[in-house]
């Protein structure tokens, strides 16, 4: 005779926490993706076809003081349109060549300034990048 009753105890997995914590996951993910950019405007942005990048021949700079720099030069302001004329015909190897004139600008700087610079290099024909930082 068996006495013994056999009693089979269900086994359970308890899922309180783990619901709880992918709840507080979900509403995360949500808040953020509302707030990362809500006002994002797709544009179609051209894509070149070569990787190569415009030479940066000549480097303008232009600091909160408005004090010029050609390059690493300290350039005084009366002398800066015969300076980047002579620099342009330095980079100009045959006519053929085009120099590229980056003008790198405090966000302090006189922006006639700046527009002058670009508009003397495109009269010696250069190309001009400008950067505001």
């Amino acid at each position: 005779m068996k006495f013994r009753k056999k009693h089979k105890e269900a086994s359970e997995v308890s899922t309180d926490s783990l619901n709880d914590i992918l709840f507080i996951l979900l509403m995360f993910f949500l808040i953020v993706a509302t707030l990362a950019n809500p006002n994002v405007v797709k544009v179609g942005i051209p894509r070149g076809t070569k990787d190569a990048k415009a030479k940066q021949n000549i480097m303008v700079s232009i600091d909160k003081d408005q004090n010029y720099f050609i390059g690493g030069n300290k350039i005084d302001h009366l002398q800066m349109d015969t300076m980047l004329v002579q620099a342009i015909e330095k980079y100009r190897k045959t006519p053929l060549d085009t120099p590229t004139v980056v003008i790198n600008a405090d966000t302090a700087a006189y922006y006639g300034e700046v527009f002058r610079i670009m508009r003397l290099s495109k009269k010696s024909g250069a190309k001009v990048v400008a950067t505001v930082k």
